[in-house]
């Protein structure tokens, strides 16, 4: 699947207002590690809540470094706000039990829907891991009807052999149970939609949900992308070349980039973005605006911070 010129402009030139009403969003924070950032993240759930997401989803972090900040962080999300939380969980450096105990707990507390990851290996491991994201995803279902949410990855895993491997991994997931995937953050739209046709073509049915990255710092990209297999294209170089000391451009370029990757996704029939805040709301919040997705009224909620 391609796109010529013409069409391509035709895309991007189509009136922003034909998306209001048919895109839909979710978003993704962290837990904080400074009494700033945390200030930084509930003001953040604030502004965006008023956009009325489908779900947002809170970050384990590397080797369950923050579990404990994660489960408060989604009781606060559930008890203080009208938004539905999702907790992502990760089967690395965790007992079967201590699994099972935590979906419990979750499912007690009116959690209905997880994000299923295998989760970062300790560095310098040599052992293999005794439990995958497929693992989790049928001790999910053991405890509880689950909503459950599995990761994507349409330039394919780093650790896997290829990427056929990879799209029967995707495969055996949702097989298991998993009710959606959420992909790893892309560049090239292309990428995403001939991903989406393999996945059709291989019985995968899920709704496969691109991740949108607004990128406000190409230096750590490029870092980050170098790790999780993601092809930075040279338009990108050429884009931010020079503007290190530029925030404001860099957060034009930023919306601008995002902003056409969804309309172009939207004209191929994707309705659903995750967006992956950073747990800052104003370029996501203006994003999802444009975009035709707006604010509604909601009742004054206070959040403690």
């Amino acid at each position: 699947m391609g796109f010529n010129h013409a069409q391509q402009v035709e895309i991007l030139n189509q009136n922003l207002n034909d998306l209001e009403g048919k895109v839909n969003v979710s978003f993704e924070f962290f837990p904080p590690n400074s009494p700033e950032m945390e200030q930084t993240l509930w003001q953040s759930i604030q502004r965006l809540e008023g956009l009325q997401p489908k779900f947002v989803s809170v970050t384990y972090g590397a080797n369950n470094s923050t579990r404990e900040r994660t489960h408060r962080i989604i009781n606060k999300i559930q008890n203080e706000t009208s938004l539905t939380p999702v907790p992502h969980l990760t089967c690395i450096g965790a007992s079967q039990e201590e699994l099972v105990d935590i979906a419990q707990n979750y499912w007690d507390s009116g959690i209905r829907h997880i994000v299923a990851l295998r989760g970062d290996l300790p560095e310098q491991t040599q052992t293999q891991p005794n439990m995958y994201a497929l693992d989790l995803v049928k001790l999910l279902k053991s405890v509880a009807d689950f909503e459950i949410s599995v990761a994507a990855y349409p330039e394919v895993h780093p650790e896997a052999p290829n990427s056929q491997f990879d799209l029967i991994n995707l495969k055996r997931k949702v097989d298991a149970g998993a009710s959606r995937a959420i992909s790893q953050f892309f560049f090239d739209t292309e990428t995403y939609l001939r991903y989406r046709d393999r996945c059709l073509a291989s019985g995968i049915e899920v709704e496969i949900v691109p991740g949108i990255l607004p990128v406000t710092n190409f230096k750590q990209l490029l870092k980050f992308s170098s790790m999780t297999n993601v092809t930075v294209p040279q338009w990108m170089h050429r884009l931010y070349q020079g503007l290190d000391d530029d925030p404001m451009t860099r957060n034009l370029i930023a919306a601008n980039v995002a902003i056409e990757q969804v309309k172009v996704l939207a004209k191929e029939g994707v309705r659903d973005f995750h967006f992956y805040t950073l747990n800052r709301s104003d370029l996501t919040y203006a994003i999802c605006h444009s975009l035709g997705v707006r604010e509604r009224s909601l009742v004054p909620q206070a959040i403690a911070v």
